[in-house]
């Protein structure tokens, strides 16, 4: 049982990847309409939950500094602390979870539900691999759309911060955004750029990994949506810990 519990997930990610470098070479399996559908609801109709979430996260980070810099009038720095931290770690974490709830989540069910009804098995007889016509377009999507939502995250991030250091301290807007410009560097923008590609196949290949291996009842359904849910959402911070490691060695 042990052993099938982790070598089933080893044999799902293999088949991800060979899928995926056929589709490199031309040999994809999947339709081009099911694709754009796919990536409107991994990007376009999740901007506007990004967008809140993130500007919450970066007044909440404001709020915090400036209680405590404004003691030392340092309320400036405000701006260094929102910037370096929505670009290094709160937009992709952030993104990341909402993602895993909103799309991960729709993943699981979907494929959960085409498991129960059989719907999976009709096309293999047909000749067309699960992962190949379903898994692959979801993860790629995710793989695509991830960086784009991370960054309509850092700039409500910045906007979010900005709003509340600008009403509880005496910090112009222009000037906010200038010592923002001065503290962010390409550095961090990479490190969140690169967090957000690693979260959005993280996300992509669990919700896909729990849907096809649901149990074929209703059941089933509730609880791959569930496992997918959380296991991303561990996976998100055990990579976010395994970047902060190799970030911190390479003094990045």
């Amino acid at each position: 049982m042990n052993a099938l519990a982790f070598e089933r997930p080893i044999n799902f990610l293999g088949e991800v990847l060979l899928s995926a470098g056929l589709a490199l070479r031309g040999r994809w399996r999947f339709r081009a309409k099911d694709f754009g559908r796919v990536m409107a609801d991994s990007s376009a109709r999740a901007v506007t939950i990004v967008l809140v979430v993130n500007s919450l996260v970066g007044a909440i980070l404001a709020f915090v500094g400036a209680v405590q810099l404004a003691k030392f009038g340092a309320g400036i720095f405000v701006a260094d602390l929102v910037g370096i931290a929505m670009a290094r770690e709160m937009a992709a974490i952030i993104t990341a979870v909402v993602i895993a709830g909103r799309t991960g989540a729709a993943f699981a069910a979907e494929l959960a539900t085409m498991q129960t009804n059989e719907e999976i098995d009709a096309l293999e007889v047909l000749g067309l691999p699960a992962v190949d016509f379903l898994v692959l377009p979801r993860v790629t999507s995710l793989l695509l759309m991830m960086p784009l939502l991370y960054v309509f995250a850092c700039m409500a991030g910045l906007v979010g911060g900005m709003v509340v250091s600008v009403s509880m301290l005496d910090v112009s807007a222009a000037a906010y955004m200038e010592r923002t410009a001065g503290a962010l560097t390409w550095t961090h923008l990479g490190l969140g750029f690169g967090k957000s590609l690693a979260f959005g196949a993280l996300v992509g290949m669990v919700g896909c990994y729990y849907g096809l291996f649901a149990k074929r009842n209703a059941a089933g359904v509730g609880v791959a949506t569930t496992g997918a849910v959380v296991t991303s959402i561990v996976g998100i911070i055990v990579l976010d810990a395994i970047f902060a490691l190799c970030a911190n060695s390479l003094g990045v």
